[in-house]
């Protein structure tokens, strides 16, 4: 049950100091400054934050000691230091916790950063509703390109007061503590407080100990947080370092334990709720990346999985997306890893479900020997919903020429005619959109029993890509290539291009306007085409240098 605030009219309470911020920092001196400075930086002092406390977990490095001196300047910054280091993120979040004075409390890790106003916008919507849990948006910065992906979107499109989670059970899909705004009497009354130790995804079990104690929680679509994801960094944080299975086993844990939590207070809609979440995101997430993992990695997390996903019943598969309950079937009917490159792109954004399409009694499954995994909901599925494949294979001897393939499901493309594709081009660090290139779609003869498809073939304007960025650029830039199909009853859908073919590799092309080009055709993890594009000789040697040096 959700009531709708104004969002014109805002909030009429204006909050004072009494939130605390806990930043927890372990040898992370070159960005805890920065976190800090932004807490502080939550509104003139005497308003809205009181105090931010600092929990430095015992670093080796100079974190301590940034710290202490950013403290002599700051009489609002506390400091913490732990004498051995806890191994997790729950203990010294707790320790700041119990150190914190301020009705309010909030979490901040190190390499992040609160936006200004993101303190005075969730303490507002706190107060005006009478809510002891406040959230906001949340956005990923892929650093060093600074490029913004929304976090659970959905969840934040429009101001709302959910008056009980059990009543709103999509709350369990967003399990991060920190975009959050906490009464600290609520949560001493219901005892909430983080995992001890070392304890991988302590949030999952912070936020299902919050929910299960049925607060109101006001959601507001404010940026209330920047997460900050340094893939390049020699040190991954817990959410980026999953190539040990270890971190698959402790997510496994963490979700166990969360659906316990939910269970044993009698909430079934938010244990339901989480075992869906648990399909559509955790799952899909690792598969995606299953065929960039070594043998034993792969039969590990197989039989992990496997036994995990027994637990689940049927209304749990069903109530996920196709994507996903396709690929918890295909892991229950098989004892040991198959198919990881049809698995991986049907894990994608958007999903691409490859050939071969086989049927048993009429039904869509997976496959001849697995006529169990029954691909349901293929013949119902909106046609924008379908996970089709589209083959893009990058021209080795015409730079800048793709070839299209369009393939058939199960008819429901034929039905449609495909007549036409548009491939868009997006720049990666701010999703500007690039040039548009246009095909018709020619039907292509079905071979030995192969299904239908239709191809195409679109020449790309690699110079204007370089232009469009509005600079030369030593470095390649990433773009991103979409397909959008128009069929000839009208209904059309957008999917990735897959990468495919030998011409997936670097090349220097001469250029009138540019001398020369840098181009690099590749496929993303998820298996999607994309392209990296870079003007002028400068680029060449830089490149070539690098490669060197390594």
């Amino acid at each position: 049950m959700k009531e709708a605030l104004d969002p014109l009219t805002g909030p009429t309470i204006t909050p004072s100091a009494q939130v605390s911020i806990v930043v927890i920092a372990f040898n992370d001196a070159g960005h805890v400054c920065e976190a800090v400075r932004s807490a502080l930086a939550q509104g003139p002092p005497g308003e809205t934050v009181t105090e931010v406390i600092a929990v430095n977990d015992a670093s080796t490095d100079g974190t301590g000691a940034a710290l202490d001196a950013l403290a002599h300047t700051e009489p609002r910054l506390r400091v913490i230091h732990r004498d051995t280091n806890s191994g997790g993120c729950g203990t010294p979040r707790n320790d700041g916790l119990r150190a914190a004075t301020g009705q309010f409390v909030m979490f901040l890790d190190s390499d992040d950063v609160l936006p200004p106003g993101a303190a005075r916008a969730l303490l507002a919507a706190a107060l005006e509703h009478d809510a002891p849990v406040a959230a906001g948006a949340c956005v990923r910065r892929e650093l060093p390109a600074h490029r913004d992906v929304a976090w659970q979107p959905g969840l934040y499109r429009e101001p709302a007061v959910h008056h009980c989670p059990e009543d709103s059970p999509q709350l369990v899909r967003d399990t991060l503590c920190v975009n959050k705004l906490y009464a600290r009497e609520f949560l001493s009354a219901h005892g909430i407080t983080f995992p001890e130790g070392r304890f991988t995804y302590e949030d999952f079990v912070f936020t299902a100990r919050v929910l299960a104690a049925a607060p109101r929680v006001v959601t507001i679509p404010d940026r209330v947080y920047v997460w900050h994801v340094r893939r390049s960094a020699a040190r991954q944080s817990i959410s980026l370092d999953r190539k040990d299975v270890a971190n698959w086993q402790a997510r496994i844990a963490a979700h166990r334990a969360s659906v316990q939590i939910f269970q044993d207070a009698g909430y079934k809609a938010l244990a339901h709720a989480a075992g869906t979440k648990f399909l559509d995101h955790d799952l899909r997430m690792y598969v995606r990346e299953l065929h960039t993992r070594g043998a034993d990695y792969r039969t590990e997390w197989w039989r992990l999985t496997r036994d995990y996903l027994a637990g689940f019943d049927e209304a749990d598969l069903r109530a996920a997306r196709a994507p996903a309950r396709w690929l918890a079937r295909v892991v229950l009917a098989s004892p040991a890893p198959r198919d990881l490159g049809r698995l991986t792109q049907l894990a994608a954004r958007p999903g691409r479900l490859l050939p071969p399409y086989a049927e048993a009694d009429g039904r869509a499954v997976w496959s001849k020997d697995l006529p169990e995994v029954e691909l349901d909901a293929i013949g119902t599925k909106p046609m924008h919903r379908l996970p089709v494949t589209i083959d893009a294979e990058p021209s080795v001897s015409s730079p800048g020429v793709l070839r299209l393939r369009v393939h058939d499901l199960y008819g429901r493309l034929a039905a449609a005619g495909p007549e036409s594709i548009d491939i868009e081009l997006r720049r990666r660090r701010d999703d500007r959109r690039g040039p548009v290139h246009t095909a018709t779609l020619t039907p292509a003869p079905a071979v030995g029993g192969s299904e239908a498809c239709w191809t195409a073939e679109v020449v790309l304007d690699l110079a204007a890509l370089v232009e469009r960025g509005g600079r030369h650029r030593a470095d390649p830039e990433p773009w991103d290539l979409m397909a959008q199909v128009s069929c000839v009853d009208g209904a059309g859908f957008r999917a990735a291009l897959r990468a495919t073919g030998p011409g997936l590799r670097r090349r220097v092309l001469p250029s009138r306007r540019h001398a020369v080009l840098l181009v690099q055709p590749y496929a993303t993890t998820g298996g999607a085409l994309s392209l990296r594009v870079a003007s002028g000789p400068r680029s060449v040697w830089r490149i070539a240098a690098r490669r060197l040096r390594g």
